[in-house]
């Protein structure tokens, strides 16, 4: 947020901006870049006279824009709940909705928190419920919150309900084709799933890159649907892989000083040497020979002996409703910084 800015510039760029108004054109656009033709449009008109009627034309004269610029920019604040269209005569008219900013941020706020209420339940019901999946605990932050919220469009033969639910919340990218299933079929695999997948394993099950998989849970992550979580029962698995594959390139001396085994106890360090010496060692034994060794202890000793623990997906909840508490939880914190910067915006505005 904006934290303490009075300036009427900088507060209405942030708004545009985390309602997804704006396209940037890197990450670390700046606040003029975020100042293109739908800010002109706020600040030269609806903001200065929410209520004066404006139609097309008035509004390209107060904006600087074309009437194709204009008409562009409208569609995108009536979808977003910010204006409302009326009929004078055989003219539009475009409003602020509720008369300013704040008004209109305080209602498409009512609209979008009922109607992203009424979607999770709805994909809700697509999840199967599964305690075993949550018994790994999340770990690192959340990526930033980031959501589409429509209200049901019309049916299509070609699309079901799960599909229309998928696109309606962002989750199939911005310029999805139509007959995209992706992430439709890497939310089905993630809901009916009972433990942690990762990215590779669901590219070899789908027959996909891991680049178009990665992209697709990523959007699930920022949705807030999807979380990461550490594969334990990997650890032993590439502990052992580590150990051979490092035993027969550098040799015993090499893992007891760069490799790591030398911070283990001395009977583990031991019976990890002695195993690979002997080829003997095998995932379970690892397993077993790695169970007094703080889970700290086990990644640190993974990193040294260059493998990365390995991290898996699944759904952010034991069933439909713990995954909808957490993305309205976090739907409602961003729609309260909204209506706080709006509430600003309209004292600075009249100052």
């Amino acid at each position: 947020m904006p934290t303490g800015s009075k300036d009427p510039e900088i507060l209405l760029s942030w708004l545009l901006d985390s309602m997804g108004l704006v396209r940037r054109k890197s990450e670390s656009g700046t606040l003029d870049e975020a100042q293109g033709a739908i800010h002109r449009l706020m600040m030269g008109a609806l903001l200065s006279e929410p209520l004066a009627g404006w139609d097309a034309k008035s509004l390209g004269e107060a904006s600087g824009l074309s009437q194709t610029g204009v008409h562009h920019q409208l569609v995108k604040l009536r979808e977003s709940g910010l204006v409302s269209a009326q009929t004078d005569g055989r003219w539009h008219v475009h409003v602020l909705r509720g008369g300013s900013i704040s008004a209109a941020v305080e209602i498409l706020s009512a609209e979008a928190k009922a109607i992203l209420g009424l979607r999770m339940s709805e994909l809700g019901q697509f999840v199967t419920e599964s305690d075993e999946r949550m018994s790994i605990p999340v770990e690192g932050e959340p990526p930033e919150f980031r959501i589409m919220i429509a209200e049901p469009g019309a049916s299509s033969e070609s699309a079901d309900s799960l599909d229309s639910l998928v696109n309606d919340l962002g989750l199939s990218g911005d310029r999805a084709r139509a007959d995209d299933k992706l992430a439709r079929n890497v939310f089905e695999e993630l809901a009916n799933g009972t433990s942690a997948i990762t990215i590779l394993a669901l590219s070899e099950k789908m027959g996909e890159t891991r680049s178009r998989i990665g992209r697709a849970v990523d959007r699930m992550r920022s949705v807030g649907i999807v979380e990461r979580v550490p594969m334990m029962d990997r650890i032993a698995q590439d502990v052992y892989l580590g150990v051979m594959r490092q035993h027969d390139a550098r040799g015993a001396d090499w893992l007891m000083t760069r490799g790591g085994l030398g911070r283990l106890e001395e009977g583990v360090s031991k019976k990890l040497i002695n195993g690979a010496k002997k080829s003997s060692l095998s995932i379970e034994k690892v397993q077993s020979i790695l169970e007094p060794v703080s889970l700290d202890a086990q990644r640190v000793l993974l990193n040294t002996l260059g493998g990365r623990m390995p991290y898996g997906f699944r759904v952010a909840g034991r069933d439909g409703e713990e995954i909808s508490e957490r993305v309205m939880r976090n739907a409602d914190r961003t729609l309260r910084r909204l209506r706080t910067v709006a509430g600003r915006l309209d004292e600075a505005l009249s100052n």
